[in-house]
Parts: C-alpha cells; structure tokens; sequence
C-alpha cells in the first residue's frame, strides 16, 4: 500500500516543487544602483537602491524572517501597489532557493 501510494504523490510533489520557484531578485535588473544601508534598532537591515537619483527597490532584512522587498514598477520615486489598494506594493518573500 505504501509503495503505491509514494507512487502516487511523488509526481505531484515534484511539479508542485517546480512550480514553487520563489521571487526573483528585483535588485538584478538595476543599472549602477547606489545603495543606501541602516540598520534599525530591532535589527532589521534595510538597503534602498537608487537609480539616476530615484528610489527603486527597497531591500529589507529582518533579524528573524526572510528577506522581502518593496519595487517602484514604473520609475516614479513612489512604491507601487499592484493591487491598487495604496502606495507600497504587497511584500514579496523569496520562499525556496537552489
């Protein structure tokens, strides 16, 4: 019984990891960013990347936690909401990484 039912999830837990490639690293793309780096008092490391004098990406670290960061998609010095529900986009956690 237990052989086939590895038989039978081994596919599915295969493609459901495949599929579960993360968030890539919006910081790649930039083009000679300036970075500005703090760190909070809690612990938590914050970079915020400048192109042409323009806030685009916003990298933060927390002492506990993955790293998560907030994007200005379109170059207006603002960060973006792709829900529309306000001025900072939903947080992006880079969940896996191999």
């Amino acid at each position: 019984m237990r052989p086939l039912l590895l038989a039978l999830l081994l596919p599915l837990c295969l493609s459901a990891c495949a599929s579960m490639g993360g968030v890539d690293d919006p910081t790649a793309g930039l083009q000679n960013p300036q970075v500005r780096s703090r760190t909070m008092s809690g612990g938590d490391l914050i970079e915020e990347y400048y192109v042409a004098g323009q806030l685009r990406v916003v990298r933060i670290t927390p002492a506990r936690g993955p790293v998560y960061y907030l994007v200005d998609n379109n170059a207006d010095g603002i960060l973006d909401s792709s829900r529309g529900e306000g001025p900072i986009s939903p947080v992006q956690y880079k969940l896996f990484t191999w």
